[in-house]
């Protein structure tokens, strides 16, 4: 036989010859499907006749059981062989018995798993598990098909059912200790679509959405979960699902009066009007946000200088000095904007960054500054010097330079 091919059992009974689905013919046929899948889960082991004619024929009574389980499986050869010429091959005759024996080219899903689910069992490190649980992940699409020939299929079916969400929970365990919410919720998505109803599977994806900051979905996962775990089951959410429930309110009114906390402290501190008044330090980290801000947005800010002395730097009387920049720098406060920074650069330099005002607009206030400067100093033969410069991309196209009005 030089086709490989591909059985599934999990979720429905399908063939794949060369990675192409072909109609199965034997997945019409219960007794033969049913035979098939018998064969199959006893991994190798002989099968006497009679253990499969009680097996298929139980609520029968039939005139010659012998002659109806050889005409079962010359059919199902048969079929076999249509799709793939050899394939019937892998129902071996032994004497009184039958055996499936599986060739290389040939994977058969349900066996596949229940080798990962032994090698799960052994394996002694998250290193080794992982490869497996993913492959168990992608082979388990369901559980086992029945063709209700069978009695020991709905056994059959609940046991793997029972070792698949076994290593679910393990792949979980492990994706817990490594922190990865994001698998974490991607495997409880898959899980859920073969078992809806499991409430530690609901449970350990809303824990993956608040670990990643998603408590509303989580929320919304909830109510998902109880709302059909009451319309298909009739049942009030389990003590688990209820406990959670609590415990997820306290989180998510703990995580608001922290924000809400956060939040009054913040607007508190920002409530003062007038410009904002910082060390040099921080008007320079100030000034690299706003710069990425300008090449982000293409819009453009002034930086204003104003020195307040003689301009051939003669030195003014300490104190002198002293008062007056600390004066011209609460009429700073008081008379600019809000978003305004100013800083006190040097014993008579004040450095100012004025965001959203052009050229034109950042003129006007320095002249503004000037005049209330006069106003509380009428009589004073203090210099005041002031430059204006635009920053950001967009300024290389716009008007910028200083001026220096006379007194």
């Amino acid at each position: 036989m030089d086709d490989v091919v591909r059985i599934q059992l999990m979720s429905n009974f399908l063939i794949y010859i060369d990675e192409q689905r072909v109609e199965n013919p034997v997945a019409k046929s219960r007794k033969g499907a049913a035979m098939i899948e018998y064969l199959i889960l006893h991994r190798g082991n002989s099968v006497p006749n009679q253990r499969l004619l009680r097996a298929l024929w139980e609520e029968h009574r039939i005139s010659n059981p012998e002659n109806a389980l050889k005409t079962l499986i010359s059919r199902v050869r048969s079929m076999l062989n249509a799709m793939s010429p050899g394939l019937g091959n892998c129902i071996v005759s032994d004497r009184g018995a039958y055996h499936w024996q599986t060739p290389e080219n040939v994977r058969v899903d349900v066996l596949e798993l229940m080798e990962l689910f032994d090698r799960l069992g052994t394996a002694q490190d998250e290193a080794s598990r992982r490869p497996l649980y993913q492959q168990m992940m992608k082979l388990y699409k369901g559980d086992l098909f029945q063709t209700g020939s069978l009695d020991e299929e709905a056994a059959y079916a609940e046991h793997l059912h029972s070792q698949y969400l076994r290593a679910v929970y393990g792949y979980l365990e492990d994706l817990n200790q490594a922190e990865e919410y994001n698998e974490i919720s991607a495997v409880c998505r898959m899980a859920l679509e073969v078992d809806g109803f499991d409430d530690r599977l609901h449970i350990e994806l809303m824990k993956a959405m608040i670990n990643l900051n998603r408590a509303n979905d989580a929320l919304q996962q909830y109510k998902h979960a109880t709302n059909m775990t009451y319309r298909y089951l009739g049942a009030e959410p389990s003590p688990e699902m209820r406990a959670f429930y609590h415990q997820m309110n306290r989180t998510r009114r703990t995580l608001k009066f922290n924000l809400d906390a956060i939040r009054n402290e913040l607007y508190e501190s920002s409530s003062g009007r007038g410009a904002f008044v910082c060390e040099y330090p921080m008007f320079r980290e100030i000034y690299n946000l706003q710069m990425r801000n300008l090449e982000r947005l293409g819009t453009t800010m002034c930086l204003g200088i104003i020195m307040v002395g003689d301009a051939d730097n003669a030195e003014m009387d300490s104190i002198r000095q002293e008062t007056i920049m600390r004066a011209l720098t609460e009429i700073l406060r008081k008379h600019l904007r809000k978003g305004d920074i100013v800083t006190h650069y040097a014993p008579s330099i004040i450095a100012m960054l004025l965001p959203t005002a052009n050229y034109q607009t950042g003129q006007l206030v320095m002249e503004r500054i000037q005049m209330l400067f006069y106003k509380q100093y009428p009589n004073s033969d203090i210099p005041f010097h002031y430059r204006l410069g635009m920053l950001g991309e967009a300024a290389r196209d716009d008007h910028s330079g200083d001026a220096e009005p006379e007194k």
